[in-house]
């Protein structure tokens, strides 16, 4: 299941990639339009802080440290910021799988995020759909305002 969970988020987070670049102009990548909160860029910025935090530094050591606020408020980094970020994410999340064996998917994830006790495969699958969640939110925004 590592081997499946490696290829599921690199092919998403690649799609992340496309979708930022995808934008005809970049400051569109901070903007947003009704009562959508989130520009796409913050929600590019949460989705690397997600999986650098729950992927990278827990299961994978990596000493990534979260600031979950400034995901949500900075604003107006260049495009090609965004796109490194997606980049080392990508290499971070392959690089955890590619050491997680099957046994360590079946433990118990070390921190109960929602609330409560699950495996390491179940919390994965979670934030897979998460990732995927906020994807099509950003190649929603990125219709609407082009």
């Amino acid at each position: 299941m590592s081997t499946e969970l490696r290829h599921l988020f690199d092919r998403e987070l690649e799609r992340l990639s496309n979708e930022i670049l995808a934008f005809e102009e970049e400051e569109n990548l901070w903007k947003t339009k009704g009562q959508i909160s989130n520009s796409a860029g913050n929600l590019c910025l949460h989705l690397v802080g997600n999986l650098n935090t729950y992927i990278g530094a827990i299961l994978g050591q990596s000493g990534y440290v979260r600031n979950r606020d400034a995901e949500f408020n900075l604003r107006n980094i260049a495009r090609k910021e965004l796109l490194e970020k997606i980049a080392e994410v990508k290499r971070i999340v392959s690089h955890t799988f590619g050491r997680l064996t099957e046994n360590e998917l079946q433990e118990t994830y070390p921190q109960q995020v929602l609330g409560y006790e699950m495996t390491v495969s179940f919390f994965m699958i979670h934030l897979y759909g998460h990732l995927n969640y906020h994807l099509g939110q950003i190649n929603y925004l990125r219709r609407m305002l082009e």
